[in-house]
């Protein structure tokens, strides 16, 4: 499994998205944590300019970044800034956080489909910013809407693919 690669997303509470990447096809594993903040070892309740994300671990040979940047793309409203369903705030922003010049490309190129499709009520406001450091976050926030089958989640399939 040495040719497994890791992709870093946010797009508001990351319970749900994470619950939801766990199950695609080519995911080996997630975890929520804190990305693209100002502060070392963050924590739910200190985590300044950090957006709560996950990294997603994949296998290439069953999946690609494009394909999972198309299901994040209809999994959370990425038009809303700073907004997902009830959760408001820059933590709850939409952001990838790009590894190399080929993430950024394809990136901007889904970003650039997402907007030409209108499906969206507004344009894309997905920012691309350089990956520095995942932090994971606390146990009680790993797996929780497994944990709590009944928690909150603002994020479902709204509709089908973009490819």
């Amino acid at each position: 499994m040495e040719n497994l690669k890791k992709a870093y997303l946010a797009g508001g509470c990351f319970w749900g998205m994470e619950d939801l990447f766990r199950t695609r096809p080519g995911v080996i594993d997630t975890e929520v944590g804190y990305l693209g903040g100002q502060n070392d070892n963050p924590t739910y309740e200190y985590h300044p300019g950090h957006a709560e994300g996950i990294e997603i671990t994949y296998d290439p040979s069953k999946t690609s970044y494009k394909e999972l940047l198309d299901y994040f793309f209809t999994i959370h409203d990425p038009s809303t800034v700073d907004r997902q369903g009830n959760d408001r705030g820059k933590s709850y922003r939409s952001a990838l956080f790009i590894q190399n010049e080929e993430e950024g490309n394809e990136a901007a190129d889904m970003i650039k489909l997402v907007d030409d499709s209108k499906r969206w009520p507004g344009k894309v406001v997905t920012t691309l910013e350089p990956f520095t450091k995942f932090w994971p976050a606390e146990d009680y926030h790993q797996d929780y809407l497994v944990k709590n089958p009944n928690g909150y989640t603002c994020h479902f399939e709204r509709f089908g693919t973009f490819l």
